[in-house]
């Protein structure tokens, strides 16, 4: 787990990180930077950029294949300009966009009958990964809370972000929980606070 400190410095990598390449077109090297030990472990991350309250990009690491600060220098970078539901962000946008780092557990497939997945799976606490050959999506812990789903919603979005029919949880396809510790902008460039949605539920 991140403490508070932690986690504000993640959230002030990401927003320095995007503000940066985009005014610059290039990535700082912070390989200097002192940054607390928890920077250097594998960690799988996410970015989430919003405007407006809407969403202006999401991308990250969903496994654990690089350093801390590594992914979420990548993620941010690629959520703000990579997201091919958008158009990329432009510099005079960041005044706007609040920046939240979400830092993921190692993903682990759930052992058990599909049709048990429902009853196992905790609305606010557990992100989800569908596996079915090529396909594959992930929805982080923060999406059902935010979008009132209840499991079978959650496990039917889920399925429809791999691009698989919303009932492959049912037939065949793999599925892998996850937790995560969200830090966010309250406001744009404003204070940085974890949100805990399991606490909401």
């Amino acid at each position: 787990m991140l403490t508070d400190i932690e986690g504000k410095t993640a959230v002030d990598l990401a927003r320095k990180t995007i503000e940066s390449f985009l005014e610059k077109g290039k990535i700082n090297d912070r390989s200097d930077v002192d940054m607390p030990p928890i920077f250097k472990e594998l960690r799988g991350v996410f970015v989430t950029l919003t405007k407006n309250g809407m969403l202006r990009g999401c991308i990250g690491h969903p496994y654990p294949d690089s350093p801390l600060l590594n992914a979420i220098v990548d993620s941010a970078i690629s959520a703000a300009t990579r997201d091919p539901r958008f158009p990329p962000v432009r510099s005079l946008e960041m005044k706007d966009i609040s920046v939240e780092v979400t830092v993921l557990t190692q993903p682990e497939r759930i052992d058990a009958p599909p049709q048990k997945l429902p009853e196992l799976i905790e609305i606010g606490r557990h992100g989800l990964i569908v596996k079915k050959g090529y396909y594959q999506g992930l929805l982080l812990p923060q999406v059902a809370s935010e979008n009132d789903f209840d499991q079978i919603d959650f496990l039917n979005n889920t399925c429809l972000k791999a691009g698989l029919s919303p009932d492959a949880w049912l037939s065949g396809a793999e599925v892998y929980w996850f937790e995560g510790q969200i830090f966010k902008e309250i406001t744009p460039r404003g204070d940085v606070v974890e949100e805990k949605f399991k606490d909401m539920c």
